[in-house]
């Protein structure tokens, strides 16, 4: 299949295959080094959200140099052939892509299978999202969530390759109708931004404030606009070789804007990775196209350096280390998340402590590693030489029927029965994988829990008068809360017979006013009023810090109240931590429940969500519950 059109020349430029040095090769110095800053902010932000809480827009600096490169490439390949071969386009990405997607999900299937089972619900649909390219799509009917934490799904970060897949599969066909029917690259290039501002223009519109913004992070629709900006700045490069000063301006005046615009996008990019928060409305109102606008000038800052010569900037860009981590940016990206959670779960320790650094110190070591194996081994002989003659050496290598069996070639004959074995294990894990994790289970069970022990007669409330000497009875105590709550139920029963348990899942603070209020005009809120709302986003949906001041209110100064705090790794938990804190001090009958500092200290304690108490995790809880009501008998 192939599209006939005709264009002006475009500069050279090779985004596939290996790398050489110089211009003259097609080689843009510089965009090896932006996919290293790009691949180092996504992990950033998977390891600690709390310290780079905008590294996601590093997937937003790898759309805008996809844009850009594949738009490059197929208006060279215009230029030379006079036409667009589509099919070798697509040829040749995939692959680009599909052997290292095909070993990351082999490879982290069998290893979630050993390490933790819990990783492998909802596997069959990853893997059909990734084998269709429509992992975006699949997690948003799904009702994932990306950046809910207590969460996690193994190939998460599919989402963005499936909107470069996506993109890879309809954009040439787009380009080949824009060269036929739109007249010049200026034009073409004004194409390209109006549906970047449309696809932006959706983004802000269809994101909800306060709630999860999944749907429009994850959408195709209304998250394409790194892709079109980079496609955009690829039709005004073929007309301007000088894209940072290819309009007209003084020749003193263009240097200095080529120098030093970079660096001002790379600090503008730098300030919002420091400071973009996924759970604000600019996010998705501004800010996501602000860092891509950065990404784009950094790109037509390497752009410019193929034909006005290389800035400090874009020298610092070429750097050998760099250059290195940018070529195995793709297995970086791949492997970094799968490898981080079972790491995670081996651990078992909390973000910060000094065992969860070791823990974190090794999975990024095996990323690493997996990464430069894949790279080797796998992405760049089928590159170089397609799959059907990589898999024809391959063949070859394990020799024939009647050969002299050398040791090299039992080795090679082993490794590829091991290979085999593995693919076909593969399938079985995937076919049998569980429908409902570990963690679930726990929540019903504690869910049942509680309607079983609501099913008995309780006495009536004991006496306030009780509270004093660290002794409290159960039936003194009122708890209302989140999934946490429920599944640490079975626990908290016991150690408090007689306690009234109203929780249920996805519960926030803007839930808590209403079950007080209707649990006080009932007449049934107790002399103690544990509240555990903070796992679902602590205080960052607008109203929670007013909620909260309303369930006290409810509650009154008279009842003690227990606070229970977060565990996880979201960026918000030490600040919501910190917000409740801050209350208990100010507030004499109020005191918190250190569950954070609990599970810190004693590594283990967590399902593979890394939030929900596990078995032994209960009855800690249930201990933390019991110091934190003793402390306010003690007080009184």
């Amino acid at each position: 299949m192939s599209a006939p059109t005709q264009a002006r020349p475009t500069s050279g430029v090779r985004a596939d295959g290996p790398r050489r040095d110089g211009p003259a090769r097609g080689r843009i110095r510089g965009l090896d080094g932006l996919r290293a800053l790009a691949v180092v902010a996504v992990v950033g932000y998977h390891v600690t959200p709390a310290a780079l809480p905008g590294g996601f827009l590093g997937v937003d600096m790898f759309f805008v140099v996809s844009g850009f490169l594949i738009t490059a490439l197929l208006l060279r390949d215009l230029r030379r052939d006079g036409r667009l071969d589509l099919l070798r386009f697509w040829r040749r990405r995939a692959r680009r892509l599909l052997p290292a997607l095909a070993l990351v999900v082999v490879v982290s299937v069998l290893a979630a299978r050993v390490v933790e089972p819990d990783f492998l619900v909802g596997i069959r649909r990853q893997v059909f999202g990734a084998a269709t390219f429509t992992s975006n799509w699949v997690e948003i009917a799904a009702g994932s969530s990306y950046f809910d934490q207590s969460a996690p799904v193994l190939f998460q970060t599919f989402w963005s390759l499936a909107i470069e897949e996506q993109f890879y599969l309809l954009w040439p066909v787009v380009l080949a109708a824009l060269v036929a029917l739109v007249p010049t690259m200026r034009a073409r290039a004004a194409v390209a931004l109006a549906g970047a501002a449309l696809s932006a223009l959706l983004m802000a519109v269809l994101v909800v404030p306060g709630g999860d913004p999944t749907r429009v992070y994850y959408g195709t629709d209304t998250h394409v606009f790194g892709l079109l900006l980079g496609c955009a700045a690829a039709f005004w490069w073929v007309t301007h070789p000088r894209l940072l000063d290819g309009a007209g301006l003084p020749g003193a005046v263009g240097r200095h804007l080529r120098t030093w615009a970079p660096v001002v996008a790379a600090l503008g990019l730098t300030v919002l990775v420091l400071t973009l928060h996924s759970g604000a409305t600019f996010t998705y109102r501004g800010g996501i196209v602000l860092g891509s606008l950065c990404a784009v000038v950094l790109v037509a800052a390497c752009a410019d350096a193929t034909a006005a010569g290389e800035t400090p900037f874009v020298r610092l860009l070429d750097a050998r280390g760099l250059r290195w981590v940018g070529e195995r940016s793709y297995g970086l990206y791949l492997w970094h998340w799968p490898v981080i959670l079972l790491v995670d779960d081996l651990v078992g320790a909390q973000p910060g402590t000094v065992v969860w650094w070791r823990g974190t110190v090794v999975a990024l070591g095996v990323t690493v590693a997996l990464a430069a194996v894949s790279y080797r081994w796998v992405e760049t002989p089928v590159r170089r030489d397609g799959f059907r003659a990589t898999w024809l050496r391959l063949r070859g290598s394990l020799g024939r029927r009647g050969d002299t069996v050398t040791p090299a070639l039992l080795a090679r004959r082993t490794t590829a029965g091991v290979a085999a074995t593995l693919l076909v294990a593969s399938g079985v894990v995937i076919a049998t994988a569980p429908a409902v994790s570990e963690a679930q289970l726990a929540v019903e069970r504690g869910a049942a829990a509680v309607a079983a022990a609501a099913d008995v007669e309780a006495d009536p409330p004991a006496s306030a008068e009780l509270l004093v000497d660290g002794v409290v009875d159960g039936t003194q105590v009122s708890a209302f809360g989140d999934s946490v709550l429920s599944g640490a139920a079975p626990a908290v029963l016991e150690r408090f017979p007689g306690i009234a348990i109203d929780a249920e899942p996805i519960r926030k603070w803007l839930d808590a006013p209403a079950l007080l209020r209707e649990a006080a005009d009932a007449g049934e809120l107790r002399d103690v009023v544990v509240l555990n709302f903070g796992t679902n986003g602590g205080f960052q949906f607008d109203g929670s810090t007013e909620a909260l001041d309303e369930s006290l209110a409810t509650i009154g100064p008279d009842r003690a109240v227990v606070l229970v705090n977060s565990v996880g790794v979201s960026y918000w938990v030490p600040e919501a931590n910190d917000a409740l804190a801050a209350l208990a001090e100010s507030r004499p009958n109020v005191v918190v429940a250190d569950w954070n500092g609990a599970v810190r200290a004693e590594p283990g304690l967590l399902h593979a969500d890394r939030t929900h108490p596990n078995l032994e995790g209960i009855d800690v809880y249930a201990d933390v519950l019991d110091d934190a009501i003793r402390g306010l008998a003690s007080d009184g």
